[in-house]
């Protein structure tokens, strides 16, 4: 890369790993100086007051929300740069209007995601995580099994970005049917079936998620599209936690019309409803679809690379909005 035309202060917000040891080494061989915020994402408020005070002409952000008020609080801003897909927690039109680039990094996590995807629909069709715990409480009782053949089923993918094509092609590889709903449906998907959202929801025995949370997605799947599934179905979200009800998963899953429910992702994460976790139908995992080592060092380096680049007077890489005029490219789900 160039070198900077002048340091500059990056805020890194939050950070779902060890230390900012990536982050910094990438910063600071670039002649910037990195403030780190606390590990744990802090509320909006407390973020603009840490961009009051430093001031940085970058942000680094996990999952700690950067609003229109953070945006502002900075007038040597040029860049926001998320540790992440999802553009859910950035002001991205306030961006936009200050005239500072949002960036993320939209395939560094797709073979993660899409496998831990796969993971849920298998410990669904094999009883995997049932038998767990039943084991472990002493019960032996293979005559109870009730499992399901993968090749004889339809599997229904809401999002065929990236990952969604991903978790397509693996699941085609075990015999089963794939249906598929996207506003902009690829032409590169071969032995899926594209279809409207209704009829994904009827025909499929396991619905998955792999769309962007956005205002038109919010509760994507609540009461009634719960209701189109086919009793004793699995849904599966590795997307955002605002794309389902909760509260109507719980109940589909009480009604035993839903016969499991796998979420890496809750709307209301970290914390757990106490009615989901009473439901033996549910396997949750804590929003980690994403990680593995070589997934999280890789997603670390490439936000912090657009950062030094936006402040070497380049364009991104991987441009969520259009500050400049500039072409940028669509939103890829998670």
């Amino acid at each position: 890369m160039t070198p900077p035309s002048r340091p500059g202060t990056v805020l890194l917000t939050d950070y779902a790993w060890p230390d900012d040891s990536v982050e910094r080494s990438v910063i600071e061989r670039a002649g910037h100086t990195l403030v780190t915020g606390p590990a744990e994402p802090a509320s909006a408020a407390a973020i603009e007051d840490l961009v009051a005070e430093h001031r940085p002409a970058g942000i680094l952000t996990c999952w700690a929300p950067v609003t229109a008020t953070a945006i502002g609080a900075s007038p040597e801003l040029r860049i926001v740069a998320r540790l992440g897909v999802g553009l859910d927690n950035i002001a991205v039109d306030a961006a936009t209007e200050r005239g500072v680039w949002v960036t993320n990094v939209p395939d560094y996590c797709v073979e993660e995601v899409s496998d831990h995807a796969v993971g849920m629909v298998l410990a669904w069709t094999r009883g995997l995580a049932v038998f767990d715990r039943e084991v472990r409480a002493g019960r032996w009782d293979p005559a109870s099994a009730r499992l399901r053949r993968l090749s004889t089923l339809t599997c229904g993918i809401v999002g065929l970005g990236r990952i969604g094509r991903a978790t397509a092609a693996k699941l085609g590889a075990f015999g089963c049917r794939i249906l598929a709903h996207d506003p902009h449906p690829p032409a590169d998907a071969p032995g899926v079936e594209a279809v409207g959202l209704e009829e994904l929801l009827r025909r499929s025995d396991a619905v998955i998620l792999h769309a962007p949370l956005t205002p038109a997605t919010h509760h994507l799947v609540g009461a009634g599209e719960l209701a189109l599934m086919k009793p004793g179905g699995l849904l599966v979200n590795v997307s955002r936690g605002g794309l389902v009800d909760t509260d109507a998963v719980v109940k589909a899953l009480d009604s035993g019309h839903l016969d499991g429910a796998a979420l890496d992702v809750l709307e209301t994460e970290p914390h757990v409803p106490a009615a989901l976790l009473d439901q033996p139908g549910a396997l949750l995992t804590p929003h980690v679809a994403f990680s593995s080592d070589a997934s999280v060092t890789e997603l670390r380096r490439r936000a912090a690379e657009e950062v030094v680049r936006v402040l070497a007077d380049e364009a991104p890489v991987h441009a969520r909005n259009n500050p400049r005029g500039l072409p940028a490219g669509p939103e890829e789900t998670r």
